[in-house]
């Protein structure tokens, strides 16, 4: 009997995998039986989580990755091509804000920052993956954003990551239009607020009681929460899904309606 949700033989290359989400899906997905390449800035961080998981009796790999550079993007897919000979997967996690700041607050280096590396390193990183597909003759592919509640549902001070978000979104609409010629599927994971270095400024702040309030399940998520979704995504369970935004998050959005 298949078991829709194994990715047993599945590579998988993860972006901003030194900490929060993407050193989480990273494990979750090698225990499923796939094998993962962690991409980040901070090596030592990556190499230690790589560690962890074959501790454990799984498959990774680390490899040194700043999103916003070309070349290092080019490395990164070029590595697990190399390394497997296939790249079934790709999860493009990499995330930053810029503190709470207003749209009058930030500066262009702020803007720049934020949206280099939430926005069009997404589309950079996906374009140079389609592109090593075609060159290896791949039968297709399947590219993750992980995107956030705030495309839809914001707060003051959260500009620019808000509007990153909300273009990463449109993003997952428009390229799962236009990539489903290549065979590669493209969805969007969208969490709500769950403790991470980028929403810790938040969700430990005086006011985190009074904001779980508007939240109907009462609680911030928890890493495992996305486990089941990520799984899906990632997996022949979604075959026939593109374009889709899978939104965890307790009913935050509803909420706002």
């Amino acid at each position: 009997m298949d078991q829709p949700f194994d990715l047993q033989g599945k590579v998988v290359a993860i972006t901003g995998a030194s900490s929060g989400f993407g050193s989480h899906f990273a494990g979750v997905l090698a225990a499923a039986g796939a094998k993962v390449v962690l991409g980040a800035r901070r090596v030592d961080k990556l190499e230690a989580r790589v560690e962890e998981i074959k501790q454990a009796g799984f498959e990774a790999q680390a490899c040194a990755l700043d999103v916003r550079e070309k070349d290092s993007i080019s490395q990164f897919i070029n590595h697990a091509f190399e390394q497997y000979g296939r790249l079934d997967v790709l999860i493009n996690n990499a995330g930053v804000e810029s503190g709470a700041k207003t749209y009058a607050m930030i500066d262009e280096d702020d803007w720049d920052f934020v949206l280099d590396t939430n926005l069009k390193s997404a589309w950079l990183t996906s374009k140079i993956y389609t592109e090593q597909i075609g060159a290896h003759k791949q039968s297709g592919g399947n590219i993750i954003m992980i995107s956030s509640i705030t495309d839809t549902r914001t707060i003051k001070g959260q500009f620019p990551y808000a509007v990153s978000k909300g273009g990463l979104t449109r993003m997952t609409e428009v390229m799962a239009l236009e990539a489903a010629r290549y065979n590669i599927r493209v969805n969007a994971l969208a969490p709500g607020y769950i403790l991470t270095d980028v929403s810790r400024l938040l969700l430990e702040s005086d006011g985190a009681g009074e904001f779980v309030k508007g939240i109907p399940m009462r609680r911030f998520g928890d890493f495992d929460d996305l486990d089941g979704p990520i799984l899906l995504l990632a997996s022949d369970a979604s075959k026939y899904m593109t374009g889709s935004i899978l939104t965890v998050d307790g009913g935050h959005v509803c909420a706002s309606l």
